[in-house]
């Protein structure tokens, strides 16, 4: 994925999903790390930008 694919408030899908049984997350911080936002249970988590660009599935909304 390129990093001009997404951006802040993008919805985007995971390779994996979380254990509330949902994979979309909304992108609230981006910068060397991106924070996302589980869309079902609220959950936040940060990864390195080279973590998120590999566990990436698809961007949704941009």
């Amino acid at each position: 994925m390129e990093n001009n694919e997404y951006k802040l408030g993008s919805i985007v899908v995971m390779k994996k999903e979380h254990p509330c049984q949902s994979n979309e997350w909304e992108i609230t911080r981006v910068g060397a790390d991106i924070k996302i936002k589980c869309l079902k249970c609220g959950r936040s988590i940060m990864l390195p930008r080279i973590d998120f660009n590999k566990k990436l599935k698809k961007v949704i909304k941009y």
